[in-house]
């Protein structure tokens, strides 16, 4: 058994690279082999949001409070609440982040494959945010 303390890692902020305006980043756990399994705790402020990514086995996030918004490549922007939970398929396109007027924070969890959890793409245009 191993217990994973609250403020065992500090908080710390989302990179500019992956994210548009200000995000904290909590970590929950990371795998160690043979585990695959990571978690996070991630806040966004309004108007934050990450760039566009993908994930090598997926992703799935657990919307914990505040109001969001995610979309996939293609499809439309779609809002999401407390209690909501997102699937994103391996390999699919796709962001997440805060609504324009309201925080939002999500358990983001997603697997490890071949030492890699995420791809990161180009930085959502605020047209796309908008849409």
């Amino acid at each position: 058994m191993q217990i994973y303390r609250a403020g065992q890692t500090p908080s710390r902020p989302g990179p500019s690279d992956w994210f548009t305006g200000r995000v904290r980043i909590d970590a929950l756990f990371n795998p160690a082999a043979p585990d695959r399994v990571q978690g996070a705790h991630v806040t966004f402020e309004p108007g934050a949001r990450t760039a566009w990514h993908t994930h090598p086995l997926g992703q799935t996030l657990i919307v914990t409070s505040g109001l969001g918004r995610v979309q996939r490549d293609g499809g439309p922007v779609e809002t999401i609440r407390p209690g909501d939970v997102v699937w994103f398929e391996p390999g699919e396109k796709h962001w997440h982040g805060a609504s324009p007027e309201a925080a939002m924070t999500h358990i983001a969890l997603q697997e490890v494959k071949d030492g890699k959890v995420v791809d990161w793409l180009e930085h959502v245009s605020d047209a796309e945010y908008g849409a």
